[in-house]
């Protein structure tokens, strides 16, 4: 399991720049255009991956009360964007050092006041799934604005270019 969550994370880290590379070439009227999906536009969904992103962290880390990001968000989305490369920055360096036992690790949380038990390398799966299926919509919306140039976030693309 360690070696699937250190590629997925590593991908977690390169897919996230690569479309925030992307969307850098929009103008702040395009970012935050309201465009039907999930989360209404580009901004929006980039701050909700964010929030999952630092949710599932504070949930690893035991932290009683979760705080989520985008109750008190208020900067650009270039504070945004560094905000999520830094977590998901975090994620890679933790599975890095993390060993098997931490991996397997079943942990306690609480959503919406009831209780769940996760394996967390389960979890990590989860969030970088998760991940994915966003940045999907965030593709399918850069689309909507006319972006012809979108780079591939597949999962073997970034196999295939990180040697």
């Amino acid at each position: 399991m360690k070696e699937l969550l250190t590629e997925y994370a590593s991908y977690n880290v390169w897919a996230n720049q690569q479309l925030i590379d992307t969307i850098n070439g929009l103008t702040q009227q395009q970012i935050h255009q309201e465009i039907n999906s999930s989360f209404p536009g580009i901004f929006k969904t980039v701050l909700h991956l964010l929030d999952a992103e630092n949710i599932w962290w504070q949930r690893l880390k035991l932290e009683e009360h979760i705080q989520q990001p985008s109750d008190s968000f208020t900067g650009d989305f270039a504070a945004l964007q560094k905000k999520l490369l830094h977590q998901s920055a975090l994620f890679e360096e933790w599975v890095n050092h993390a060993n098997e036992h931490q991996l397997q690790h079943v942990f306690a949380y609480q959503r919406n006041k009831k209780q769940y038990k996760e394996q967390v390398g389960q979890v990590l799966l989860h969030l970088f799934t998760h991940n994915a299926y966003h940045r999907g919509q965030l593709v399918t919306m850069l689309r909507q604005l006319g972006v012809t140039k979108i780079p591939s976030t597949d999962f073997i693309w970034y196999l295939r270019h990180k040697k």
